[in-house]
């Protein structure tokens, strides 16, 4: 029996160094097979630890979440709740270019028809608002984001950005160019703009 668990845990081990060098190669869509083929082990045995493509790309990225995570809880402590939440947005939209695939795990929601319950609690996206939400809530709080901001806002805005630099020849550069151009605004103006 022993024997056994060790062979899944060099399996599991195996398997999700691979995934991390496809994924890095291909984005959200390497190949599971060529993954298989590549840890030696059989379609079957990667689905028995990884039985959803998200399912495995959340585990290639949770070392990245992890961080992202750690990140929040250091800006819960900074003085301006604005630069906190800003600096980890920024953060997140760094990681998202430079982790081909992460972009994609971030725009996952589960089907509809899956009771709320049964939802991935821990997917990338849970887990990263739940260290996010503070940082949001003391910068509505202290009205230094616009009022009705969602995390989902946010995680979307990220994702987006990180998504439409990714052809680009230098990505990471145009990102921060377009967050910076989302943060401050696309027609700078002495006055307030109407709120919606």
């Amino acid at each position: 029996m022993t024997g056994q668990r060790s062979d899944a845990r060099r399996n599991y081990s195996r398997i999700l160094a691979v995934a991390e060098a496809e994924v890095a190669r291909h984005g959200a869509a390497a190949s599971l097979e060529q993954v298989a083929r590549t840890a030696g082990v059989g379609s079957a045995t990667v689905r028995r630890h990884f039985p959803t493509r998200q399912a495995l790309l959340e585990a290639v990225f949770q070392e990245r979440i992890q961080a992202l995570c750690e990140r929040a809880d250091q800006l819960s402590r900074a003085d301006d709740s604005r630069v906190a939440l800003l600096d980890w947005l920024h953060d997140l939209v760094r990681y998202a270019v430079s982790a081909r695939g992460l972009a994609d795990v971030l725009t996952y929601e589960p089907p509809t028809d899956v009771p709320a319950d049964a939802q991935a609690q821990h997917s990338c996206g849970a887990v990263l608002e739940s260290a996010a939400a503070p940082l949001l809530r003391r910068a509505l709080r202290e009205e230094a984001v616009r009022p009705g901001v969602t995390f989902h806002d946010l995680l979307t805005l990220a994702v987006g950005i990180a998504l439409a630099t990714e052809h680009h020849a230098e990505p990471a550069v145009q990102a921060d160019r377009l967050f910076t151009l989302t943060v401050e605004g696309l027609s700078p103006s002495p006055r307030p703009l109407p709120r919606p």
